[in-house]
């Protein structure tokens, strides 16, 4: 503390006085307990000045919110996918985790039996497909033979629907800038998203307890064991959802992969895995999937292209009836009509992951009204 000498000559005493007793003041009230000292009592909320500052507070806020989250929606975007990936993961660190494995060891567990299933994967299907991809490239002139006769049954499609011209607008693009380099910048930009999605996956799935319970305690204490059971309710779903849809996923590439190899169409793998990530699209995946399969299948003869069209018809009901019902159908049930509809709303917000999280979205959306908003309405 400065002496009165040290003072600056313009300080007045009772200013210094003033302030002198409120650090006192503050000495007495900082305790063990509470080194800060204790709140202090609330400002009058029926304050003309406390109405109108919150008020443009409240404007400033919101409008500040709404820059930053168009601003940063491709990162949000890819938070919240690993959040949402997270929770999918849970599940299995959870298992882990009941059989008195250390919550590290549980998360490193399943990610490095993850990561050694993909890289055995990508160990036994790379070959196939660098070998299916030389395959395209040599018989590519004949299919190009083929469009141009207007004889056959490409050459016929390609007359109805300008097949070619469509192909070479995609890959060559508005330049060499929209084409190659275009292409270029994709794949690293692609690469980039992937690798800090699955890092910051690790990262949410390491601290979900903590999250877990940080978020919880933004709930007023009164209503946060009715908020636990909620949303633990939906972190089950979400959570039966992603492993559940894995899970279909992959059986819809191998079916594929069995078909394909059995009327030898070409491209089997590569096909095989279009379908297995088509499918993780709901509704509309699939038949994305059966279209360019059963297109490929045209190659073969006519009766292969039927054939493969009926396939993907029996196995799109056999999915839809039996495969989700006995998959995910106990974690999320939500109606047909709300399904299609959160899809396409989904798709048209953030494309194809909003596609993907359309559903688990939509059944945590109507648990919320049905256990909120219901009970409220029906009360009034």
């Amino acid at each position: 503390m400065p002496t009165p000498e040290e003072r600056p000559a313009e300080e007045n005493p009772a200013e210094r006085g003033s302030f002198a007793d409120a650090e006192a003041a503050a000495a007495e009230l900082s305790t063990t307990a509470e080194p800060l000292g204790a709140t202090g009592k609330v400002f009058n909320r029926r304050s003309p000045f406390v109405i109108g500052m919150a008020g443009a507070a409240g404007v400033a806020v919101v409008y500040g919110l709404v820059q930053v989250i168009v601003g940063l929606e491709d990162v949000l975007v890819l938070i919240g996918l690993a959040l949402f990936l997270a929770i999918g993961i849970e599940p299995a660190v959870a298992w882990l985790t009941r059989r008195r494995f250390p919550r590290w060891l549980a998360v490193t567990t399943v990610f490095v039996v993850g990561l050694l299933a993909l890289g055995g994967f990508l160990t036994a299907a790379i070959p196939a497909l660098v070998e299916q991809a030389t395959q395209f490239v040599a018989r590519a002139p004949g299919y190009l033979r083929d469009a141009q006769n207007h004889n056959t049954v490409l050459g016929g499609l390609n007359e109805r629907f300008h097949l070619q011209q469509q192909l070479e607008a995609l890959i060559s693009g508005p330049g060499l800038g929209g084409g190659l380099l275009g292409a270029g910048r994709a794949v690293f930009s692609a690469l980039t998203n992937v690798l800090i999605l699955i890092v910051l996956t690790v990262y949410f799935v390491a601290d979900l307890p903590r999250i877990r319970a940080g978020g919880y305690r933004l709930i007023p204490h009164s209503r946060r064991p009715r908020a636990i059971l909620i949303g633990d309710e939906i972190f089950t779903k979400v959570g039966g959802y992603v492993l559940g849809n894995l899970a279909i996923s992959v059986i819809a590439g191998v079916l594929t992969l069995i078909w394909l190899l059995i009327f030898g169409v070409p491209y089997a793998a590569l096909l095989a895995i279009t379908v297995a990530i088509l499918d993780l699209v709901p509704v509309v995946g699939s038949v994305v999937a059966g279209v360019v399969v059963s297109l490929v299948a045209l190659t073969v003869s006519l009766p292969v292209f039927l054939a493969t069209i009926g396939f993907f018809v029996g196995y799109r009901l056999v999915e839809d009836y039996l495969l989700v019902p006995r998959i995910i159908g106990g974690a999320v049930k939500v109606p047909a009509i709300v399904t299609v509809i959160a899809v396409i709303v989904g798709g048209a917000l953030l494309g194809v992951v909003g596609a993907l999280v359309a559903i688990p979205v939509a059944a945590a959306l109507l648990l919320l009204v049905r256990e909120i908003l219901y009970p409220r309405l029906d009360r009034t």
